[in-house]
């Protein structure tokens, strides 16, 4: 069945990785030419303000947000209320639903999130403040790298794209938890507590499994708001919702089906060859197809539902306005130092380098040891190639180096455009020799 809406016709015409990689490219043309280079910086230093009476939503300590923190603090809590809804559906009923499933990419997520660390340990320079960005070549892209794998088609084993799929799910699950444990502020013990309270609010409403998704968003963002304040970094508060969203259906799929086959019985018999486009129906009939509609509607549960839903907004808003706002590096000063020294070479070989030896290393001794499996109709070659896939990082990667490096002052800013820098750079010579051994590895089509 053809889907002619305009999303489904956009995500055709353009995929969000595309999107991502324009405006990264944007980003970093605007931060180096010098007509709009002050332009550019400005426009995120403005402050945003939704106001009622003296309360402002996006305030901070008493102090308006600007629009960068809005960016990282707010629209990034909604991509980890994505992530969140990924994680648990996976846990629920896909490839981490079961220790047979899951045991493969966990192993491979642990190496690619250990080894990279100790790269960057070893390779940074033993200093303070260049070592609180320990943590950003653990990440992987869940979106640029199923984007590389796309390219090959068919040609890549379904177990493989599956593996790679489940292992930046369990990649992104173990960010989550670095951000909620080193990441977060001096703790004020009164919002935390009216941050536990609309946790519980959130718990209560699974337990009475109330659907309306309208609910958990609007708690959503007073668990936003309280977190921001008690010192628990924001984003998190996307996770708990999504994990508090229902899985569950409020009756069997087999109630509703059956709903639908009656509804459509009483829907009069229209001649498939009638090229009539202007149809008026009466009350009757509009009330079969609403009866459908619901019933429809009601087959999807709450959680995947509003994953899908968030889809669009995600990857061709959210992400790709993420790195325009981020990825504005002024090379000016930088050159090649900026990549292969200190922090910048730290986060390129921790990406290259240390994703594919963590991943590839865990996952072969996990299944020379027989605990595990390699994925049906694969060789380690073709294996071996998905893994420095890994080390595409880009998007938790570089908000991590923000959270790292904020903060700091004008030592704090240099670090930071070397730590993104170094996230560019690995993340794009990660992809380009995946590709180029996936090329050579996969099986040729006939």
């Amino acid at each position: 069945m053809k889907n002619y809406s305009f999303m489904s016709k956009f995500k055709k015409w353009l995929s969000s990785s595309v999107v991502l990689i324009i405006c990264t490219v944007l980003a970093l043309v605007c931060a180096n030419v010098p007509a709009i280079k002050e332009w550019y910086f400005s426009l995120w230093q403005n402050t945003v303000s939704i106001s009622i009476g003296n309360f402002n939503f996006f305030s901070h300590n008493g102090h308006p947000m600007t629009v960068m923190s809005v960016i990282n603090d707010f629209l990034m809590a909604i991509f980890f209320l994505s992530v969140g809804l990924e994680i648990k559906r996976e846990i629920l009923v896909g490839e981490l639903s079961s220790m047979k499933k899951a045991l493969l990419p966990i192993i491979g997520a642990c190496g690619g999130m250990i080894v990279p660390v100790l790269i960057f340990w070893l390779f940074c320079p033993n200093d303070p403040a260049m070592m609180r960005g320990l943590a950003i070549p653990m990440a992987t892209d869940i979106a640029f790298s199923l984007g590389v794998l796309s390219v090959f088609k068919t040609r890549v084993p379904v177990g493989l794209k599956v593996f790679l799929a489940a292992l930046a799910v369990a990649d992104d699950l173990g960010g989550i938890i670095v951000i909620a444990l080193f990441y977060s502020s001096h703790i004020n013990v009164t919002f935390l507590i009216l941050t536990a309270v609309a946790v519980l609010v959130l718990v209560a409403a699974n337990m009475l499994k109330v659907r309306a998704k309208s609910f958990y968003i609007a708690v959503g963002l007073v668990l936003w708001y309280f977190m921001l304040q008690s010192g628990i970094h924001a984003t998190i508060a996307g996770v708990i919702v999504a994990f508090s969203v229902p899985a569950s259906l409020t009756k069997g799929t087999g109630h509703y089906l059956e709903r639908i086959r009656n509804n459509i019985k009483l829907f009069p018999v229209i001649n498939i060859d009638d090229q009539h486009k202007t149809v008026v129906l009466n009350n009757e009939e509009v009330h079969t197809l609403k009866s459908i509609e619901s019933a429809a509607d009601k087959m999807i549960s709450p959680l995947q539902d509003l994953e899908d839903n968030l889809h669009f907004l995600i990857n061709y808003v959210v992400i790709p306005l993420f790195a325009f706002a981020n990825a504005g590096i002024c090379l000016h000063g930088m050159g090649i130092s900026g990549i292969f020294s200190g922090v910048g070479l730290s986060v390129m070989l921790g990406l290259v380098l240390g994703k594919f030896i963590g991943v590839f290393s865990f996952s072969w001794i996990a299944v020379r040891l027989g605990v595990v499996k390699l994925p049906a109709n694969t060789t380690w070659k073709a294996f071996a190639s998905v893994c420095v896939i890994c080390g595409i990082g880009f998007t938790v990667s570089m908000f991590i180096a923000d959270l790292s490096y904020s903060g700091l002052g004008a030592s704090g800013a240099a670090l930071l455009d070397q730590a993104k820098l170094g996230v560019l750079v690995g993340s794009v010579v990660s992809a380009l020799i995946g590709c180029a051994l996936l090329s050579f590895t996969l099986p040729k089509n006939k």
